[in-house]
């Protein structure tokens, strides 16, 4: 069960986070003629599955530093909270167009590994340290992103709960990353309920901020 949840919620976060990198990826090949479009799209999708995947393997890496893994849990309560109160969901789609096949590759590349910083740091802390995890997640959830992206999107703008289904995970991930992290596992160790009490805490207290900011946002816009 441990396992099944880890995944579903590394397919949530690669749903909600990269939803709209399949958007980047359109941009940068639009200017290019359809057969080449089909196919910088593709191979420029796998490379930047192949660059996403080698990342996330060297965070997992990382986050068996002392600190970091609750440095990443404290940077992921802000990404979830930046998602659920930025219009555009903390990202811009300020992609040129690319010229050639091969441009366009590097580009699709480039952007996403750019953009999908905040996604592999999320994978990673949901992981626990497995790379099956990993790869099964980016299997399963690849497509549907590249695919469906604009579905997703539609569905998130017709339904906007769906938003703080994703921010909800995103922050039970963080808290788990902070519980998890060794120098405080004397702390937790005695401090059973304040463990378990970490978790509402940390989601709640994301869900109910940006709850809190975004009627005011709407209100002066």
């Amino acid at each position: 069960m441990d396992f099944l949840s880890a995944l579903a919620a590394i397919i949530v976060i690669d749903l909600v986070l990269a939803g709209d990198n399949a958007i980047v990826i359109a941009l940068a090949a639009r200017n290019l003629p359809k057969d080449l479009q089909r196919r910088a799209i593709a191979w420029g999708t796998v490379g930047a599955v192949l660059v996403r995947a080698s990342l996330t393997v060297a965070v997992l890496w990382l986050l068996q530093i002392p600190g970091l893994m609750a440095a990443g849990g404290a940077l992921l309560v802000w990404i979830a909270y930046r998602l659920l109160t930025s219009d555009d969901g903390g990202r811009q789609h300020d992609v040129a167009p690319a010229v050639g096949f091969w441009a366009a590759m590097r580009t699709i590349v480039i952007a996403d590994a750019v953009m999908g910083l905040d996604n592999v740091l999320a994978v990673a802390g949901a992981a626990h340290g497995s790379i099956l995890l990993v790869v099964l997640g980016l299997v399963i959830s690849v497509p549907i992103v590249v695919w469906g992206s604009t579905l997703i999107l539609r569905w998130i703008e017709r339904f906007p709960w769906l938003l703080y289904v994703g921010g909800a995970v995103l922050a039970w991930t963080a808290a788990g990353m902070i519980v998890a992290e060794p120098h405080f596992q004397d702390f937790f160790a005695e401090r059973t309920a304040f463990k378990n009490a970490l978790y509402p805490i940390i989601i709640g207290g994301v869900l109910g901020f940006a709850w809190l900011r975004r009627p005011r946002k709407e209100v002066l816009q």
